[in-house]
């Protein structure tokens, strides 16, 4: 079969090569790319129906990152041995690519869209994340599907002072900012990363690196999707309206809408009843044999809704519930709220509350990883749980959904940046963020949640995180704009931006932005950093009033941990043929022991609740550490006796002879009586054999000489 493949070739700035191939794979698919760079190679597909559902006002778009095991040369784990459901990171990065794509589809396009980008081969230097967007993007331009584009995603990150865009997996290690960039040509659509707390100059700098490197790649879009023959896109009509009808209302009703937004209710319920009302008064004002379309009719009140509580914003500068732009709602919280858990926090901020715990567990509680390019273990877990309930509705107690692992990661990757490094740090941690009530940004209470919880653990975080939800609404016929800070749920789905900043008093650890319009400037973006920068520090301040730092001591209930540091060939003696001797340490002594092995040597980690568990445990392994020193005095027991003398073992493992002529100052003919074998003795390390190694022991040597006569 002859193939009509057509590549297109992007050299980036920094000489990095991107290959982008259609015409030979997945043909069948309304759009299909390999986009490859080194040895990594992305296939994405995209298909889309051409009729929409009936009763469809919104556009179904699925988007479904996978990667495929084979390409990195393995097989899974597990007991099917096969890829199955999309793990919690494949689902992180398909919520990057929708993130981006969704906003830029034509507003009244409402057909079944599925985009599924694979990972067929992988480059342990490459990592794919940062290419996703471009790969589906380029997808989508050599189709005829309609798409606002071309949109382009790239990873750029702060490492040793250099901005570097898609830099190699083995420096990433040592980047103090690292951020996933979606743009178009002219503006910035998301941004997701983390950040060793820095500046919100730092930031926009490297926006402005990622911008402008996604510039170039959407110019070999444009270019890739006219060699391909798809510049004009298959003719649609999804939307079928009233002109009449929304005239009608909108000119009736638009004005007792403002009113109603006017009167700043703070409440979510209140505010959404008053507006419900003024609809219900219209439809039952109706004839019965009224002809009106109820769908549509509903579809142009929740316009006018939104349109009137944009305008209030606008034009008197406060809000739905009646505050100013940068004023944050009434802030509670307590800490040692539960008293079981480690840790635990109740953070409520306006509407919204969530009752966070902490857990510290073993080594043992480690989460096992295992993906296509990662194999290894987290000691860091954070979940995040959004029940129905917490919004007054009825919902099916499922799995997390995808909005669930996402808000979790947020929280997650804003709070790692405080805890103690590993080496500082023997526990495995879970935070549990249980959303009772929502209306706002329930990912930033996790965060603050999270921060109190961690404090009343006793956890050294390095300091607080705090974080907030921003908001914008623009409007560029007037050019006037207002940046929110601690926005509303409703703020949320009315305005132009959702941005989430979490940070110490020091600076930004991690970040997420979405932008619903186009032509947001810099300078707006400016805005929004600092005016994010002051509702962080003030709520800050209000959980501070509630614990400062880290309580100085674990709960009682808590674990005890205790590192001891060994060197690497002392970890066999440890362990023991077939874990024989740790299994006895933690038989005799009832505590965990778990021994791992790092560059600089062994670390034993041991966990009890219980002190004298604890004392035994690292008693016993430090005996069998411990080198024995020449002139150090040990408590030993008898183990065996011989005619001329009696082995004793002075540490775990470890016997040396004490010779007859060493047991007492006066002469001994026999050692009949002398000794018990288990009889404990104590005695002092007077030799070791250079050429056999063996010890002599002594015990006269601790006994008053006699006087002579």
């Amino acid at each position: 079969m002859a193939f009509n493949v057509i590549t297109k070739k992007i050299t980036m700035p920094d000489g990095k090569e991107i290959t982008i191939e259609t015409g030979k794979l997945a043909k069948q698919a309304d759009g299909a790319v390999v986009v490859r760079s080194g040895n990594m190679m992305l296939l994405a597909t995209v298909v889309a129906n051409q009729t929409p559902k009936d009763g469809v006002d919104f556009l179904p778009l699925s988007v479904d990152y996978q990667e495929k095991f084979a390409s990195a040369g393995k097989i899974p784990g597990g007991f099917l041995r096969r890829e199955s459901k999309l793990s919690d990171y494949e689902v992180l990065v398909s919520r990057l690519v929708d993130r981006a794509l969704r906003p830029t589809f034509p507003s009244d396009f409402h057909a079944d869209t599925q985009v599924m980008i694979n990972l067929i081969s992988a480059d342990a230097e490459v990592l794919p994340d940062a290419y996703v967007g471009l790969a589906a993007a380029a997808a989508l331009a050599v189709s005829d599907i309609p798409f606002n584009g071309p949109i382009s995603e790239v990873r750029v990150a702060k490492i040793n002072g250099e901005y570097i865009v898609n830099p190699e997996t083995s420096i990433l290690k040592d980047a103090e900012l690292e951020l996933i960039v979606a743009a178009n040509a002219n503006d910035i659509l998301m941004v997701e990363g983390e950040a060793n707390e820095v500046s919100e100059q730092e930031m926009l700098e490297a926006l402005r690196l990622a911008h402008a490197a996604i510039q170039h790649q959407c110019v070999a879009l444009k270019e890739l999707e006219a060699e391909v023959g798809k510049t004009q896109k298959r003719e649609y009509k999804h939307e079928n309206h009233d002109e009449e009808l929304r005239k009608y209302l909108w000119d009736t009703y638009f004005d007792r809408y403002y009113e109603v937004a006017k009167l700043a209710n703070p409440s979510k319920k209140g505010r959404r009843d008053s507006f419900k009302a003024i609809e219900d008064e219209y439809f039952a004002s109706l004839p019965e044999d009224s002809t009106v379309n109820k769908s549509l009719a509903k579809w142009y009140f929740h316009d006018i809704e939104k349109e009137a509580a944009r305008q209030l914003v606008l034009i008197e500068r406060y809000r739905l519930d009646g505050r100013k732009l940068d004023e944050i709602r009434t802030i509670t919280s307590e800490v040692d709220y539960l008293p079981t858990p480690h840790g635990s926090a109740v953070f409520t901020r306006g509407e919204t509350q969530s009752l966070t715990t902490v857990t510290l567990g073993t080594k043992l509680d480690e989460q096992i990883v295992d993906q296509a390019m990662v194999s290894g273990y987290n000691r860091f877990l954070l979940h995040y749980n959004f029940p129905g309930y917490s919004t007054g509705e009825v919902k099916p107690n499922r799995a997390p959904g995808r909005r669930e692992v996402g808000h979790g990661n947020l929280a997650m990757r804003a709070l790692k940046k405080v805890l103690p490094p590993d080496a500082k740090n023997p526990y495995t941690i879970r935070i549990v963020s249980d959303i009772l009530e929502s209306n706002g940004s329930s990912s930033m209470a996790t965060v603050c949640a999270g921060t109190l919880a961690l404090m009343d653990a006793g956890v050294p975080i390095k300091a607080p995180v705090s974080g907030i939800a921003m908001g914008l609404i623009s409007d560029p016929k007037t050019g006037k704009y207002a940046v929110l800070s601690d926005i509303l749920g409703d703020e949320d789905h009315l305005g132009d931006m959702d941005f989430k900043v979490t940070g110490t008093t020091e600076g930004i650890t991690a970040c997420q932005m979405d932008i619903k319009v186009d032509g947001l400037s810099y300078e707006v973006l400016t805005e929004a950093l600092e005016q994010a920068k002051q509702g962080r520090l003030h709520i800050l301040s209000k959980m501070q009033e509630t614990i400062a730092e880290p309580r100085s001591d674990y709960k009682p209930q808590t674990p005890r941990a205790t590192v001891i540091r060994i060197l690497k060939e002392q970890i066999g003696a440890v362990i023991g043929p077939g874990g024989k001797v740790v299994q006895d340490i933690q038989k005799q002594s009832g505590a965990t022991v778990t021994i791992e092995e790092k560059e600089d040597g062994g670390y034993v980690s041991i966990f009890s609740a219980n002190k004298a568990a604890m004392d035994i445990a690292v008693k016993m392994v430090k005996g069998i550490v411990t080198i024995p020193e020449e002139g150090e005095v040990y408590d030993g027991v008898v183990k065996s006796i011989m005619p001329f003398g009696a082995f004793v073992e002075f540490l775990p493992g470890k016997d040396g002879l004490l010779h007859i002529s060493e047991i007492k100052w006066e002469r001994l003919e026999t050692m009949d009586g002398v000794l018990e074998i288990g009889e404990q003795v104590k005695v002092k390390l007077i030799e070791v054999d250079k050429k056999t190694g063996k010890y002599r022991l002594s015990r006269k040597v601790l006994l008053p000489k006699p006087e002579k006569k």
